[in-house]
């Protein structure tokens, strides 16, 4: 899973599909200290994308992922931020960033 920068995780949650579009236009404006927060924690190339059935795919980069989640868990603008967005998810105990589970990556093209 290595890479220039480390690891390259992708993972996978459910969007609840009468907050599709809420969902949509929160992340839009991601609050900008959440932004600074993510940066500062070693989350870079940070993608979200999301199917029409709710399907949220998410992709990142770190140098280590367990280590980047441990610095975002310790901050206050992620704890009022995961409090507001784990009402979309569905299948969810708990705050939406501990119910990320990284897939194994098959293969990587540089």
């Amino acid at each position: 899973m290595a890479s220039g920068r480390g690891e390259r995780v992708c993972f996978l949650l459910k969007v609840r599909q009468d907050r599709l579009a809420e969902y949509k236009v929160r992340h839009q404006a991601v609050w900008p200290d959440m932004q600074d927060a993510l940066r500062d924690s070693g989350w870079h190339n940070y993608s979200l994308f999301l199917r029409e059935d709710g399907l949220l795919v998410g992709y990142l980069e770190t140098d280590d992922f367990e280590a980047a989640q441990e610095r975002m868990a310790r901050t206050d603008v992620n704890a009022r931020w995961q409090a507001e967005m784990a009402p979309f998810f569905e299948d969810l105990d708990g705050r939406p960033d501990e119910g990320m589970r990284p897939l194994p990556e098959v293969f990587h093209l540089d």
